[in-house]
């Protein structure tokens, strides 16, 4: 039978109870996590979100009545105990904070009994996900899962805290937006009051930050929420939290300088780590060729070397026939691995599949000198060494070479260098390497709907250097956008606005709004800049990713209370889920579900 609180007051929780108040009472409360019956004396491990608690229940202290309760005990009963903080009589426990003390209990209360928990909730389970997330709630008591939330706590409260001394002012911005279905897939909520219309549930709150500069906000941030219907990864939610910031009168520079100073002070508050400032810049095109990827992981080197000059008259077909095609040949050099059988290079030829290759061409330099190659025997012994000395290769080594259009080079080679790294235990899980991206192209081409769309959005500013080619050529026009990457995973990004009427006008059309879509669409936006509207730029940070790798998971979902899985279903509550009928008439709204096959 439950008991109730009724005069009994939490004084401490469980790792507040230290040294210093041996020979005091105490009253702490928690979940039971252990109870061990020794015949006479109960001892049982209390835990709170602090951590744990040895509490010893012996008949002497306790009494017959109060012994026999502490002996019906399971795991996770809530219970309150009143007791002296003493010395642990037996071994000392130096992994435990409250390791060489213990409280002698005088009172026990069971607040709530629990059935047996479907899984122990303990560190270093292997309970697979789809129960623990059903069960989040009993997986958030685990204390790896609440240090990980607590610490997402912490980074929250220290980037209030930052920002507030950098003059910048925390505005809300509306969760029911108007839809702009340019990018990523809007969730729609359909309006009662509006029959037939939708509300969008905003992707970012990037129109509204640009309309606060417009209102003379000078600096702006938020802890948003934000929701993109799509599909999802280890690191992507169908909703997540973004930190949010947007600032007046400002150049890249700017926005670097502050964001740079908030990563300095944030990981040294939570983690300890001196952030080493200036952070290194790199420009898109640099990342793209030196490691495929505008999210390149620094913690090793193995760059990707270009050796289309070498290659283009040689005899081999696969590399003449897609530098003919306007791509390129590109190569890694494996150091150490010319010993790998056959067998692990088909594994990284599949994987290299996957990104768009056609497949991998392979030289495998042996201790001998002599070379085992998937293509030599298309090349001149001249040709064959001037490719190895291209790539650098030594004795030992593996180099590995794909061609075609750069962007399945990139994203093959880029993927392979990562696997690689992780094979050879290149990667040091200590190490926090960070590194800005800039001046990203303007557009990107879509083959799915045959025209450039904008990489960020359709309010980015693009160079001014490269401004007279936004109508000619596409393709070669740069952005003044901005990502900070961190162990190859982007963690933030921005850019400066477009605040020039003409320009924005020029970025509509060369997207291919008409004059009436744009007005449409982004009406209010177009009419707020006529009434002066200052330079402005920004930055948005994965909140969710940024806790991840500061906790050292491997999933978003380890740092969000309640996660959804990849099909974007909550499997604790069970959402998405039908509703009352009577809803949808008040909304208008009829379901026409398309037949199972």
């Amino acid at each position: 039978m439950a008991e109730s609180m009724q005069g009994l007051h939490r004084s401490h929780r469980c790792t507040e109870v230290s040294n210093t108040l041996i020979g005091t009472d105490v009253t702490v409360m928690g979940w039971v996590a252990k109870r061990r019956n020794l015949g006479g004396m109960v001892f049982v491990d209390l835990r709170d979100r602090s951590g744990l608690l040895q509490i010893v229940f012996d008949v002497n202290d306790i009494g017959e009545e109060g012994y026999e309760k502490a002996g019906t005990l399971r795991s996770e009963f809530v219970i309150a105990v009143t007791g002296t903080v003493e010395k642990r009589g037996g071994a000392v426990n130096e992994n435990l904070a409250t390791g060489d003390i213990e409280v002698r209990a005088k009172s026990l209360r069971i607040l709530s009994e629990a059935l047996t928990p479907p899984f122990p909730v303990e560190d270093g389970i292997t309970t697979r996900d789809e129960l623990r997330l059903q069960y989040r709630y009993l997986d958030l008591r685990r204390p790896e899962l609440q240090k990980n939330i607590m610490m997402r706590s912490r980074i929250t409260m220290l980037t209030r805290r930052f920002f507030e001394k950098e003059g910048f002012l925390e505005i809300e911005t509306p969760m029911l937006c108007k839809s702009t279905p340019e990018g990523a897939r809007d969730y729609l909520v359909p309006s009662r009051v509006h029959p037939g219309t939708f509300y969008a549930l905003p992707q970012s709150p990037q129109i509204f930050k640009q309309l606060l500069m417009c209102s003379g906000y000078d600096r702006y941030f938020q802890i948003a929420r934000c929701f993109r219907d799509e599909d999802l990864r280890a690191d992507r939610q169908p909703e997540f939290t973004q930190i949010d910031m947007e600032l007046s009168f400002v150049d890249v520079d700017d926005v670097i300088d502050v964001n740079e100073r908030y990563l300095a002070f944030l990981f040294k508050e939570v983690l300890g780590v001196d952030v080493k400032l200036p952070i290194r810049r790199m420009t898109w095109q640099d990342a793209m060729d030196n490691y495929g990827s505008d999210k390149p992981d620094l913690r090793f080197d193995m760059k990707l070397r270009n050796v289309t000059d070498v290659v283009k008259n040689c005899g081999f077909g696969v590399f003449t026939n897609a530098i003919a095609a306007g791509g390129t040949v590109r190569g890694i050099n494996a150091k150490g691995e010319g010993g790998m059988p056959r067998k692990k290079i088909d594994a990284l030829t599949d994987m290299a599949k996957t990104y768009g290759a056609k497949g991998l061409a392979y030289m495998a330099l042996q201790e001998d000198g002599s070379v085992k190659s998937s293509f030599t025997k298309f090349l001149t012994e001249e040709e064959t060494q001037a490719l190895i000395a291209a790539m650098d290769g030594q004795p030992g080594d593996l180099l590995l070479f794909a061609a075609d259009k750069n962007t399945v080079v990139w994203a093959a080679l880029g993927a392979l260098r990562l696997e690689i790294a992780k094979q050879q235990g290149l990667i040091d899980k200590n190490e926090f390497c960070f590194v800005w991206i800039t001046e990203f192209p303007q557009f990107e081409w879509s083959d799915e709907q045959g025209r450039f769309l904008a990489m960020h959005h359709p309010f980015t500013m693009p160079m001014e250097e490269d401004l007279p080619r936004l109508e000619s050529d596409k393709a070669n026009v740069r952005a003044k956008a901005y990502d900070i990457v961190l162990n190859g995973t982007e963690i933030g990004g921005g850019s400066v606005r477009i605040h020039q009427s003409d320009v924005q006008e020029r970025m509509f059309e060369a997207l291919g709004f008409t004059k009436e879509r744009a007005e449409e669409q982004f009406g209010f936006l177009i009419n707020a800049f006529r009434y002066g509207v200052p330079p402005h730029a920004g930055l948005a940070y994965g909140l969710d990713r940024l806790v991840m790798i500061m906790s050292g998971c491997d999933t978003i979902r380890d740092v969000i209370a309640f996660p959804k899985v990849k099909d974007a279903s909550d499997l604790m509550t069970n959402a998405p889920d039908a509703v009352d009928e009577k809803q949808l008439e008040e909304l208008c709204l009829a379901i026409d579900l398309p037949e199972k096959d």
